[in-house]
């Protein structure tokens, strides 16, 4: 049996991480991706990223065809951590998502930064 903590290591190896300067990077360069967030709608509510999708883990691959028609489109997925969001990306990667990244640290780690929330 694996652990939760084992699922998130294992995630982290098979997908693409930023560090949320290269997030706020992004923004700030005006590059084209979507920006998911995928915490509890309560947590979204508390404060987060501006422009970012709220679209709960639990609800994420059974919603995200509906919204993310092409499968090239750069998906950045963030959580309040860092491990919701690794197993999100590795979930949309097997799901044939081809340009998909979780950010380290997730909003404990962007507000650490001192970068925007809403």
């Amino acid at each position: 049996m694996k652990a939760w903590k084992d699922l998130v290591a294992e995630a982290k190896q098979e997908v693409t991480l930023l560090q949320v300067r290269d997030v706020q990077a992004k923004i700030e360069l005006g590059e084209a991706f979507v920006l998911l967030d995928v915490r509890e709608p309560d947590e979204y509510q508390k404060g987060h990223i501006p422009n970012g999708v709220n679209v709960p883990r639990g609800v994420l691959e059974m919603t995200v065809e509906d919204n993310l028609k092409d499968p090239t489109t750069w998906i950045v997925l963030h959580c309040a951590g860092g491990g919701r969001s690794a197993v999100a990306a590795q979930s949309l990667k097997r799901m044939g998502y081809q340009n998909v990244a979780s950010m380290e640290g997730g909003m404990r780690a962007w507000t650490q930064a001192g970068f925007p929330v809403v």
